[in-house]
């Protein structure tokens, strides 16, 4: 099994009429770190406890998980 992982940050804070920025001042976590996760390039664990905190939400549901079978 494998598994397909990708942010859903932007789809997130769209939903939300949010920016990077108002998501940074809300969380504490620097704007580029926030664009960082947002594609997919690197993200530390602490900034995503403290971005899910920020907009209520479980980690899980930061991203879209798709199961492969082949």
């Amino acid at each position: 099994m494998n598994l397909q992982i990708k942010p859903r940050l932007n789809e997130i804070l769209t939903e939300r009429g949010m920016t990077q920025k108002q998501l940074s001042e809300l969380s504490g976590v620097p704007q580029g770190s926030i664009s960082r996760f947002d594609k997919n390039s690197r993200h530390e664990d602490i900034h995503l406890f403290s971005i899910a905190k920020a907009l209520g939400i479980s980690v899980e549901s930061l991203f879209e998980i798709v199961v492969i079978t082949e």
